[in-house]
């Protein structure tokens, strides 16, 4: 659970990260792309390169919508359902194809 400060920093944080909200979704996509190739088959239909507009469109798209949800994080399922309908019926993309692997250094930061 999440202190009233911690949830307040983290809107913070977050509508400081709005104004290169384009830089940050950008370079998040490039990372995914390479991390997993199998994901720019959803991106056929775009110029996924480094810098392209489509590229920097869509990553704008993704962190201002998780900046919207961070303002009330104890919202965020709610605040990103809109977007989690549109992907798994307009878009067709099964949920199933994006799990989750967290390494075990990971695990250990989370629960201690």
């Amino acid at each position: 659970m999440l202190s009233k400060s911690e949830k307040a920093l983290i809107a913070e944080i977050w509508e400081r990260l709005a104004p290169v909200a384009e830089d940050i979704g950008s370079d998040a996509l490039l990372r995914m792309f390479a991390s997993y190739p199998g994901t720019k088959t959803y991106f056929a239909h775009l110029d996924i390169s480094a810098r392209s507009a489509h590229l920097l469109s869509h990553g704008k798209k993704i962190v201002l919508a998780i900046a919207e949800g961070a303002k009330d994080i104890s919202q965020l399922t709610v605040t990103l359902a809109p977007l989690q309908t549109m992907h798994a019926y307009q878009l067709r993309i099964d949920p199933t194809n994006f799990k989750v692997q967290v390494q075990e250094t990971e695990k250990q930061f989370y629960t201690d």
